[in-house]
């Protein structure tokens, strides 16, 4: 235990804390504007997939890694509108039209991985950039100042989400109509348009938490998100619906995740443990969402349909 007591591996863990965090911050942050306009999306492990697929065979094939991260964009913009005209327009049961979207993720990726590229192959990841004068602090430079692009971006998005939920009219309509879609409406706000734009908003992340999943490992492989993709949506609830909330969820993942990693590696946790302590990130993070998300009130339309003028 006292192997883990030193300035690289304290380093180390916090650092990979940070890091894995990342794709459930994107994909909790895109799940927060779809329920805050009241559409639960159980699709975002579907679409990370694609989305991860897609950044991983972009770069395979270009070498370039921010053409990857743009084709998991893209992938999660496309399956965000699916995702939109299924629950908002169709009116389909959210529950239900969000599994479809995962399974519809899950197989198609597999296939398309199998079919395209058959084994594993490794691709360039993401450059390490060093912030000049604060990568070069003892102990916190390695920690928070030596990481990819996409980290940095990935946690700037926070209060940029922010601003738009509470400090704009979008956000002001967003909060509206998640709360009551009859009121808002009656003052002229579009409901669908509301609820294409954040369901939309909540692939376009997904499908670009995907791709920085991937490209960050170098790798892909048949089912690569483990489920993250849940996590990411029960962090929103843990989050209370707000950014911040959400990015201390996903920093809490990570740290557990990168907690057991270090100590897998240490062989602090012996290998017969090691089923069990892959567990234990989930784990923890579902007692803390019991703990903390019955404190909170859902908005008052998630999960919803809305039809006018009824």
């Amino acid at each position: 235990m006292s192997d883990f007591f030193t300035e690289a591996v304290l380093i180390a863990t916090v650092a990979g804390a940070i890091r894995l965090a990342v794709p459930l911050l994107l994909a909790a942050l895109g799940e927060t504007f779809g329920q805050r306009s009241g559409v639960l999306n159980l699709g975002v492990d579907g679409i990370m997939l694609l989305g991860a697929f897609s950044g991983y065979y972009t770069v395979l094939k270009t070498g370039n890694v921010w053409y990857g991260l743009l084709a998991g964009i893209g992938i999660g913009v496309i399956l965000g509108l699916a995702s939109s005209l299924i629950s908002v327009t169709l009116l389909a049961e959210q529950g239900i039209s969000g599994i479809g979207v995962y399974l519809f993720g899950l197989g198609m990726s597999d296939l398309l991985f199998q079919r395209l590229v058959g084994t594993p192959v490794p691709i360039s990841k993401f450059p390490k950039i060093d912030i000049p004068g604060l990568s070069d602090i003892p102990w916190l430079g390695g920690m928070f100042f030596s990481h990819s692009v996409v980290v940095y971006l990935a946690f700037l998005a926070v209060p940029a989400a922010m601003f738009v939920i509470n400090r704009t009219t979008f956000g002001m309509n967003i909060r509206a109509v998640g709360e009551n879609p009859e009121a808002a409406d009656s003052l002229g706000v579009s409901v669908s348009r509301v609820r294409w734009a954040t369901v939309t908003i909540g692939g376009t992340f997904a499908g670009a938490a995907g791709a920085a999943l991937a490209i960050d490992l170098g790798i892909f492989q048949q089912n690569l998100t483990n489920a993250q993709g849940f996590i990411a949506i029960a962090l929103v609830y843990f989050g209370a619906w707000r950014p911040l909330g959400v990015m201390a969820g996903a920093l809490l993942y990570g740290f557990v995740n990168s907690l057991v990693l270090q100590f897998k590696t240490l062989g602090i946790i012996p290998q017969s443990w090691s089923d069990i302590a892959a567990m234990a990130p989930a784990i923890i993070t579902i007692l803390a969402l019991v703990i903390v998300a019955r404190r909170f009130r859902a908005p008052s339309a998630l999960t919803k349909p809305f039809t006018r003028g009824t």
